[in-house]
């Protein structure tokens, strides 16, 4: 593969200025895609009715985006260590903001559909905007913006379920989608304004063929793991996606290790410093996820079922809201502790602090202020796990291939977030009762879906103590104007 080449860094517009806004610019970005993910949800029970579709149908409007946003950041990632990350995150966003518009001019569910899988592009902004981090920011500031990028999957989480609900209820419900294509356009603006072009690019040819093979593996893979609860796990149709995933991905992966310039360097995975790391982030996923989907269903539960509060879905997300500014606020502790102490054990330390909150859910679910206190501790564990994630990469792969493989790493958080939604709807839909004539969860299986994300979160402790030691990079600081050699092809003094 060759090796990663400088670019000119840009010289137009105010470089000091432009220096101080990409870190918010960026946080901005990250935000606003994690809203993006989060805003249908309050729709989705009105969503028949107003489109006239099936529940079935309107399911999709979730898991489009998911396998979208799957299947786009590994490649986009790939891509912009090829043609510039500034680039690809303007065509990402730009994608994003035109499913927007979209979505706010039509009402038909085909059509809402591939919006949605258009707005699920944006996915990959937060790997692309930690290699432009690096790229672009000295050492000594890089921890703490990586960290902040890194919660801002959180915060945006937090921040969209409680704004969509309000938007849902008080107006039309196209007005959602027409407040975040303005904001998407105001993000393309201020990405051309404030974000430079990074100056590492990983020079070659693109893998065409390893993308749409990859694509189709994913895309058979997350298929059969969000739909099976619906289609039934040993139906046909899940089986044989299950089997064409395995058949796909492996002559993908064959061909990978094949390839001259493969999509996915995976002789660099199978590095245990890089293949352990994203292992991590699947179990980190998976114990994440698990936390915000379980208390919305089981603080939205009716009161008659003697645990439940009956509350609103605006309700639900203020409920979810603490944890999403403490992510936003632990973010510098988190960089603290992997300049101390590694990443790696930040790492082990948020898997462990996010099996503790999850301790918590399991002694008592029953009050409202114990609930949010469980909630905001695995938010605090998981701050502190995902910040440490990209670090890890970053400490263990060449300059030039960042964004994939930070992109990979985002995948693996992405499947682990499916595969616990399926075993979540897998664990409720076996421990229910009658209530009014209708089936409900009981109390149980919500106390064992959270012992089971917290005997996840402890399995990604494990699998972070088993990184080998964090090997530090050059990170010297260099006198400003300088640069580094092009094996570490950062710009410093920025």
């Amino acid at each position: 593969m060759a090796s990663p080449a400088p670019i000119p860094a840009p010289t137009s517009g105010n470089p000091a200025r432009r220096t101080r806004l990409t870190i918010p610019v960026l946080a901005y970005c990250g935000i606003l895609m994690a809203v993006m993910q989060t805003v249908v949800v309050p729709l989705l029970p009105d969503l028949p009715r107003l489109t006239g579709a099936s529940p079935g149908a309107v399911s999709w409007t979730v898991t489009a985006a998911l396998l979208s946003g799957a299947v786009l950041t590994p490649v986009l990632g790939r891509a912009g260590d090829m043609y510039g990350k500034r680039r690809v995150l303007l065509l990402s966003f730009s994608l994003m903001a035109a499913g927007s518009v979209i979505c706010a001019l039509t009402s038909d569910i085909g059509v809402l559909i591939a919006a949605r899988a258009l707005q699920g592009a944006a996915s990959c902004v937060v790997p692309l905007s930690i290699s432009i981090l690096r790229d672009e920011l000295p050492p000594q500031r890089r921890g703490s913006a990586i960290a902040l990028m890194s919660s801002t999957v959180g915060v945006g989480a937090a921040l969209g379920l409680p704004a969509a609900a309000v938007v849902v209820q008080y107006a039309n419900w196209h007005v959602m989608f027409w407040v975040t294509a303005a904001l998407g356009v105001t993000g393309v603006a201020l990405i051309r304004w404030a974000v430079p072009e990074s100056p590492v690019r990983e020079p070659g040819r693109f893998d065409v063929s390893g993308a749409l093979g990859l694509a189709a593996g994913l895309v058979c893979l997350l298929l059969a793991v969000s739909q099976g609860g619906q289609w039934g796990w040993g139906g046909p149709r899940i089986v044989g996606l299950f089997l064409g995933a395995v058949a796909v991905l492996g002559l993908w992966w064959r061909r990978q290790l094949r390839s001259a310039e493969p999509l996915v360097d995976l002789r660099l995975v199978s590095r245990p410093a890089v293949g352990l790391a994203h292992v991590a982030a699947l179990l980190t996923g998976f114990a994440f996820y698990a936390n915000s989907l379980v208390t919305a269903q089981l603080v939205q539960a009716p009161e008659a079922s003697g645990y439940g509060l009956g509350l609103s879905i605006v309700q639900t997300g203020l409920c979810l809201l603490p944890g999403g500014i403490t992510m936003l606020l632990f973010s510098p502790l988190s960089a603290r502790i992997s300049e101390t102490r590694g990443p790696r054990i930040t790492l082990a330390l948020g898997a462990a602090v996010i099996a503790a909150g999850y301790g918590v859910r399991v002694a008592d679910s029953r009050e409202l202020w114990m609930i949010m206190v469980g909630a905001t501790i695995v938010a605090t564990g998981t701050t502190l796990a995902y910040s440490a994630l990209p670090a890890l990469i970053l400490r263990a792969v060449p300059p030039g291939q960042t964004a994939s493989a930070n992109g990979v790493n985002v995948l693996m958080r992405t499947i682990g977030q499916a595969v616990s939604s399926a075993a979540v709807a897998a664990v409720l839909v076996h421990h229910t009762s009658l209530l009014g004539g209708a089936r409900v969860p009981t109390l149980h299986g919500y106390l064992l879906a959270f012992g089971v994300a917290g005997a996840v979160a402890l399995g990604a402790c494990a699998v972070a103590l088993a990184i080998p030691g964090d090997a530090r990079p050059d990170d010297t600081p260099m006198p400003r104007g300088r640069t580094r050699p092009v094996r570490d092809g950062a710009r410093e003094g920025a």
